[in-house]
């Protein structure tokens, strides 16, 4: 599997999620750098997707992992940047459609729906999914 520098971030619904996800990111051998929450205190998701759907688009990390309650808001948060492909991932599914068709470079997901396995899962897939592209290419360029 290709090893991706990944920004990686959460408010403090997330956080939990976020302190496991990032120790798989360990495992399977990905660098990350923690962009906040550093605890439960209240934490606003708008600017901690923000400042990592900037630091993707400015190609300073390969992709992006950010984890609120549910993944929604960060989601929306995120593709307000330019370049920005975030998808809302809390199945394997959609995890590797958002890559094979989409080419999503954020990943999103939410702390109170889904567990510390299953989020495992679907960053591995999300990670190790390559962009078909072909035909997809053409829609990815229409966004």
């Amino acid at each position: 599997m290709k090893k991706f520098k990944i920004a990686i971030g959460s408010d403090h619904a997330g956080f939990e999620l976020k302190e496991k996800v990032k120790l798989r990111l360990e495992e399977l051998g990905h660098g990350y750098y923690d962009m906040g929450a550093y605890d439960k205190t209240s934490a606003d998701y708008p600017v901690i997707a923000r400042g990592i759907a900037l630091e993707v688009a400015d190609g300073k990390y390969d992709r992006g992992i950010i984890i609120c309650g549910s993944g929604i808001g960060v989601a929306i948060a995120a593709n307000k940047i330019k370049e920005i492909r975030a998808a809302n991932c809390n199945d394997l599914y959609s995890a590797k459609m958002s890559r094979l068709h989409n080419d999503a470079n954020v990943l999103c997901m939410g702390g109170r729906v889904i567990g510390e396995d299953l989020a495992y899962e679907i960053v591995k897939i999300w990670l190790s999914t390559e962009f078909e592209g072909g035909r997809h290419q053409k829609r990815v360029d229409m966004i």
